[in-house]
């Protein structure tokens, strides 16, 4: 599958969808045939809207849509998004928020390179401009990014990450969400061996795979079945020629997609066919729950076949982030070399991507780190979604994030002592 011809296939695919439902909403909103008062007219022309959305979405990226935040004597903030570091495969950007002093918080959100552009951090980065600077890694789509560019794998994505932790400084409290929680813990550690004085002061994961093998979900089963050639030769192919990135190996996006909705193929066939049916009777709207979800899930963008490869081989098959035998660049990376930055994991009960105990693995690794600055939160009934952008993130995950940054933000011990805290009020769960 490894041709440009697949790739252009799912793309016309794609169009030749979207143009059919295009069509159908066209010709059967055709004023006209109100005469015949045939209710299949309006279901056909519902069904036609609905398509012509759900394929056009794919091909978009999405807003982020943050245009302003209240401040607290009461007014408005204009927020402005200002790229910070700019890299062909991704960039740091900041929400500037206008007429607003610098906050004594200063967050670095990594956003996952899973298929989904940053704007899925969208929810997230709402709740936490208002009580602080935030920076997010905003990834870009491989099929831009020109040949001449060169790979970008696991290791490039870690030494990303370490310029973004250099140029934002020590004062940085990093959040890594899901898939980047591995590769920041590799990137912080790398840092606390090459330039101690650029490590950020805490470091938050929230369900990621530091350890695959520590619980299995359909993620790692997959992982575990298939092997590097059968995964290259069905999931890899090569950019069509309409975009900046022609040649370019890449897992597309649309594949990516496919996977994502086998997961959950009822729940999402019955999301949709409900959405017809609203809208045929005039009960939706533009930005009714249905598409504010999926403008944002449909949105997907191509990976760099190595980076994808090198993430399912060595994170989830060979395990080196969990064996602590990474390396970067030739160098080897030991996470206890991290003996001063303070570590939360956060997980949810019910999280089928990144079951519980993957992430919490990462403190077994922080040999070097005291257990005073380590602190872990279990989310009851929480999913994967819920733990960083829905009702668990808002109501008891997002307080105990900014309660740990503050622990970790003055002198050192009085940071310890509120790490202890946290550590002990949620150990048990």
């Amino acid at each position: 599958m490894k041709y440009m011809a697949t790739y252009d296939l799912m793309e016309s695919a794609r169009n030749t969808n979207a143009w059919m439902g295009a069509t159908a909403r066209a010709m059967a909103s055709y004023p006209a045939f109100a005469l015949t008062m045939n209710p299949l007219l309006q279901i056909t022309a519902a069904w036609g809207e609905v398509t012509e959305r759900t394929f056009g979405r794919m091909n978009v990226k999405p807003d982020w849509g943050i245009r302003s935040i209240p401040g607290p004597e009461g007014q408005d903030h204009l927020v402005d998004i200002t790229p910070v570091v700019e890299k062909p495969f991704g960039s740091l950007i900041q929400f500037q928020v206008r007429r607003r002093a610098p906050m004594a918080r200063k967050i670095l959100l990594v956003a996952p390179l899973s298929g989904h552009y940053a704007t899925l951090l969208r929810s997230t980065v709402n709740s936490l401009l208002p009580d602080a600077d935030i920076y997010v890694t905003d990834w870009h789509n491989a099929r831009d990014i020109p040949v001449s560019a060169g790979k970008f794998d696991v290791e490039d994505y870690t030494l990303y990450l370490v310029e973004f932790m250099r140029h934002l400084g020590p004062d940085i409290h990093v959040i890594a969400v899901c898939q980047p929680a591995p590769l920041t813990l590799a990137a912080t550690a790398y840092l606390a061996a090459e330039d101690p004085g650029a490590q950020p002061r805490s470091l938050t994961l929230i369900g990621g795979p530091i350890d695959p093998d520590a619980a299995a979900t359909d993620v790692t089963d997959f992982g575990r079945r298939i092997t590097m050639g059968q995964l290259e030769q069905i999931a890899i192919q090569q950019v069509g020629f309409k975009f900046k990135g022609a040649g370019r190996m890449v897992y597309p996006g649309l594949l990516q997609l496919q996977s994502f909705i086998s997961m959950n193929r009822e729940r999402h066939n019955k999301a949709f066919a409900d959405q017809i049916m609203r809208v045929a009777k005039g009960e939706a709207s533009d930005h009714d729950a249905h598409n504010r979800f999926y403008d944002e899930y449909l949105a997907v963008m191509d990976m760099t076949a190595e980076f994808y490869l090198s993430t399912v081989e060595r994170i989830f098959k060979n395990r080196e982030i969990a064996r602590n035998d990474f390396t970067v660049a030739g160098k080897k990376v030991d996470i206890g070399a991290i003996t001063r930055v303070a570590v939360m994991v956060v997980e949810g009960e019910e999280d089928d991507i990144s079951a519980p105990g993957q992430c919490l693995a990462a403190l077994a690794l922080l040999t070097g780190l005291p257990e005073a600055k380590k602190a872990q939160h279990l989310e009851p009934g929480a999913g994967h979604y819920g733990i960083f952008a829905g009702k668990s993130w808002r109501l008891n995950i997002r307080p105990l994030v900014l309660a740990f940054i503050d622990g970790n933000s003055g002198a050192e011990a009085a940071g310890s002592t509120k790490v202890t805290r946290i550590s002990a009020a949620r150990r048990g769960r």
